[in-house]
């Protein structure tokens, strides 16, 4: 009894080591999480209730007049949808451009697959607004995507792909689903190689094509991750600034302005006069709850693909 108790001493101790230890490690990512995340989502909703350029010492209290302004604001409201826009664009070329390209690339017979691999992945290490600034020539009157499009025959004239406002969403949503394409082909390779080889022996023996095994081996076991990642890409575009901005800057005539560039405007550029940013705050309040409520809804959905899944396997 008493080398059992004197176990269960070390054990403890050892334990309260190994939790001293996990807590020094993590504190700076706790301290920095504070400061950059927790600190300005809490006092945005202070800010929220004053008028204040951010340049004067002094705060006026206007109460919810920022929030009835923002929500009257049709600019806001344009900028609102252009968000879901561009969500609705991003997302399937992630979800299903991703998932056929990591079905490629994790076939074991095509040879340099690493290198196929590494070039995918490139734009996704590229600063966005190196991408942006690059593609702003590519995509220009004289660039190459217009002549090659002229030589051959396809258009007359050159296309003002980022100054017309029937092109511009249209554009970023192309550029910036290449740019991301890379990453969501890792999340997607992953869920292939977590698949277990003995199912596709079994099913190669039982005499099932590739798209029998892809249909009812693979497609219902990566479904799951597949939720994980959809969750993931909805909410991440939903809050796309980066691109946005450097490609068009919300324009032209704010057919491509998202929230994101809506409360830079008035936050921190000097483009709508003083910077106002207990309005802008405001109105990142007001798409932050939206963005809590999608990603809620999305993540129930996940659960019941989750369940349903696993049900099925069962």
């Amino acid at each position: 009894m008493q080398q059992v108790d004197s176990r269960k001493n070390i054990f403890s101790i050892k334990d309260k080591k190994n939790v001293k230890w996990c807590w020094i490690f993590m504190l700076p990512t706790i301290i920095l999480y504070l400061i950059f995340t927790a600190w300005p989502i809490f006092s945005s909703f202070y800010y929220a209730t004053m008028n204040w350029s951010g340049l004067s010492v002094t705060k006026e209290f206007v109460g919810l007049k920022n929030f009835i302004e923002v929500a009257k604001d049709p600019y806001f409201w344009s900028a609102y949808w252009n968000s879901f826009k561009f969500m609705f664009g991003v997302v399937p070329i992630h979800l299903v451009i991703g998932l056929l390209l990591a079905v490629v690339l994790n076939n074991k017979l095509l040879k340099f697959a690493k290198v196929y691999r590494t070039l995918f992945f490139l734009p996704v290490v590229t600063t966005a607004s190196i991408v942006g600034i690059i593609m702003i020539f590519i995509l220009g009157a004289d660039g190459p995507v217009n002549s090659l499009l002229m030589s051959i025959g396809l258009i007359k004239n050159p296309i003002n792909w980022l100054g017309d406002p029937k092109y511009a969403m249209g554009s970023v949503i192309l550029i910036s689903g290449w740019k991301n394409l890379g990453i969501n082909m890792i999340y997607w390779l992953a869920a292939l190689q977590s698949i277990p080889s003995e199912l596709y022996e079994a099913a190669k023996v039982d005499g099932c094509n590739s798209r029998q095994i892809f249909r009812h081996i693979t497609f219902p076991l990566i479904i799951p991750i597949g939720a994980v990642i959809a969750l993931l890409n909805i909410v991440g575009s939903l809050k796309v600034f980066d691109i946005v901005k450097t490609m068009t800057n919300g324009g032209p005539f704010f057919s491509t302005d998202v929230v994101s560039t809506y409360i830079y405007r008035y936050a921190f550029s000097s483009e709508m006069g003083l910077p106002r940013i207990g309005y802008a705050s405001a109105a990142g309040i007001f798409f932050g709850i939206t963005i809590i409520i999608v990603g809620f809804t999305a993540n129930y959905f996940k659960k019941k693909i989750k369940q349903k899944s696993s049900l099925t396997q069962n």
